[in-house]
């Protein structure tokens, strides 16, 4: 076997995989790719009883990957303050790491052991998805 039964992978996509953005072509070509290994390992795994998910977050802004000086142009560019671009979401939350990791902690319990191949939105309500 290729895991123990009831292995679960949790797989980081990005919101950019259905929206994406102007000038972030390899970063969405690249969670393209991921979302597409997923959705095949979901379907080679599952008779391995190994289920496999995605999630797909938008701007997680308490990591690395964001700069303050990056979210302040980003928030300029849509005529926004960096509170209220970080809160651009349905819901008017920002979505920090937290959410994501609680949601991955979610996923590989037993809540999810009859759950593969899903792809799962953390963003707060994205309208350029719904």
């Amino acid at each position: 076997a290729l895991a123990p039964k009831g292995a679960r992978v949790a797989l980081v996509g990005s919101k950019n995989v259905l929206a994406p953005g102007k000038g972030a072509a390899a970063y969405s070509a690249s969670k393209a790719a991921v979302t597409q290994l997923g959705r095949v390992a979901a379907l080679e795994w599952a008779e391995d009883g190994i289920v496999v998910n995605t999630i797909h977050p938008d701007g997680i802004f308490d990591t690395g990957l964001w700069s303050e000086s990056l979210i302040e142009e980003r928030a300029s560019r849509y005529g926004l303050t960096t509170s209220e671009y970080k809160k651009r979401n349905l819901l008017g939350k920002e979505i920090t790491s937290n959410d994501v990791g609680e949601l991955v902690a979610i996923m590989c319990g037993p809540s999810f052991s009859r759950i593969t191949g899903a792809q799962i939105p953390v963003d707060g309500g994205s309208d350029r998805v719904i």
